[in-house]
């Protein structure tokens, strides 16, 4: 059955910059659809190779004071890897957590994390709120990982989804030329 209404949305989505971001963000009941969509993606041999940590506003606080701590003494820039934990409300951490298995191989358990990424931020902005998926330097920061969220030493970051009311609609961006990027083959 075709959905003209979903593919409407995909064709116009637009991601909102943290810095764009304020409160009210989604609160627990809000986000669960949400982060119910984002577990319903491609997932072979159905590992789960992902999993969220949610931050409301007082944890995502908390994170990017770590953030700044830790960039302070790696000689980072705090901003670069605090501001969006400081102004988006919430921040959704999608934690990639490889399972070993014998079938599916290490890179699609990885693409199924950065699917539930996308599912995540597009759940949000068809639900009405500002989103964005970030990383940066705080993502790959494995001291910052292990002490702030308490990751494993097999578990990394697929992506900050941060998720606020947006203050102001960014202008549309240039988007690929299709023309430039497929290859058609009969």
């Amino acid at each position: 059955m075709a959905r003209p209404e979903v593919m409407e949305f995909l064709l116009t989505r637009r991601s909102r910059p943290a810095k764009l971001l304020r409160g009210p963000g989604p609160d627990r009941a809000a986000l669960e659809p949400m982060l119910r969509a984002a577990s319903r993606i491609p997932d072979h041999g159905k590992l789960e190779p992902w999993r969220f940590i949610v931050l409301g506003e007082t944890a995502s606080r908390s994170f990017a004071e770590a953030v700044r701590a830790r960039a302070e003494a790696a000689g980072k820039d705090p901003d670069k890897g605090a501001l969006a934990f400081e102004q988006a409300p919430v921040t959704v951490a999608v934690v990639g957590c490889p399972r070993p298995s014998d079938k599916i191989p290490d890179i699609e358990q990885t693409l199924s994390a950065g699917a539930a990424c996308l599912s995540l931020l597009n759940a949000a902005l068809a639900s009405g709120w500002g989103a964005s998926w970030l990383t940066g330097w705080a993502a790959y920061d494995r001291p910052l990982l292990e002490n702030a969220l308490g990751l494993t030493a097999n578990e990394w970051i697929a992506g900050f989804i941060h998720i606020g009311t947006e203050t102001t609609t960014p202008p549309e961006r240039p988007r690929p030329d299709i023309e430039r990027i497929v290859d058609w083959r009969a």
